[in-house]
C-alpha cells in the first residue's frame, strides 16, 4: 500500500502513524497453554522469511528476528545456577552487554542500582550460551556478550495486607503481579535513559 492509497487523517486515525511490518508472524495457543510446537512453528515462520534480517552486503548479516515467549520456568531451574521464587515472581531481563570488560561490568553496576533502588531483589546473573557460527564477518567484531537477569518481586509489589513470603489468594494475586510489572518497566526505562 502507498501512502498516497492510505485513508486521510480522521478522528484517532493519522496515516503517519502506518507503518510496514514486512515478516511478522504469530503463533499462539488460544488457552495459553504452553507446547514446544508453538515454538517451532514460530522458528518455521522465521526460516520461511529470508529477507526478515534486511540482508545487504554481507548475505550473513542482517537486522535479526527473535520470538516473545512466556518465560520457560522449569528450564531456569535447571540452568539458573541459583534459587528462584515461585512462578510469576520473577522477571527474567535479556541483556546485550559491551565486550569490554570494564565496561560490562560498569553497565552491570547500573542496572543492579536500578533493581535495588526500586525495592525489587536481584537473584542473579546467567551466561546465555551462544552459537555464533551463523555470524556474517562483517557483525562478528560488535558482537556483544549476552547476559540474563533475574529480578524477583520485591516486599513493595506485595498483595495489600498480604505478607510477600506468603501464599497469595487467586484473586489477589494480579494486583501484585500488575505491581512488580510496573516496576519492572521503571527499572528498564532508567537502565535506558542512564545507559543512553
Amino acid at each position: 500500500m502507498t501512502r498516497g492509497s492510505l485513508p486521510p487523517k480522521q478522528g484517532l486515525y493519522d496515516p503517519a502513524n502506518e507503518h510496514d511490518a514486512c515478516g511478522v508472524g504469530f503463533v499462539a495457543h488460544i488457552k495459553g497453554q504452553k507446547s514446544h510446537d508453538i515454538i517451532r512453528q514460530g522458528l518455521t515462520i522465521l526460516e520461511r522469511l529470508h529477507h526478515r534480517g534486511a540482508v545487504g552486503a554481507d548475505p550473513r548479516a542482517g537486522d535479526g528476528a527473535g520470538l516473545l515467549m512466556q518465560i520457560p520456568d522449569a528450564f531456569f531451574r535447571a540452568e539458573a545456577g541459583f534459587e528462584l521464587p515461585p512462578e510469576g515472581d520473577y522477571a527474567v531481563g535479556m541483556l546485550f552487554l559491551p565486550r569490554d570488560e570494564a565496561a560490562r561490568a560498569r553497565a552491570q553496576e547500573v542496572v543492579e542500582q536500578f533493581v535495588s533502588a526500586e525495592g525489587q531483589r536481584l537473584l542473579g546473573w546467567r551466561d546465555v550460551p551462544v552459537d555464533n557460527s551463523g555470524l556474517g564477518y562483517s557483525v562478528l567484531p560488535t558482537e556483544p556478550v549476552i547476559r540474563q537477569l533475574f529480578v524477583g518481586r520485591g516486599d513493595n509489589c506485595a498483595d495489600a495486607g498480604q505478607d510477600a513470603q506468603m501464599p497469595r489468594e487467586p484473586g489477589m494475586a494480579r494486583a501484585a503481579q500488575d505491581a512488580f510489572e510496573r516496576k519492572l518497566f521503571v527499572i528498564r526505562k532508567q537502565i535506558e535513559n542512564r545507559v543512553r
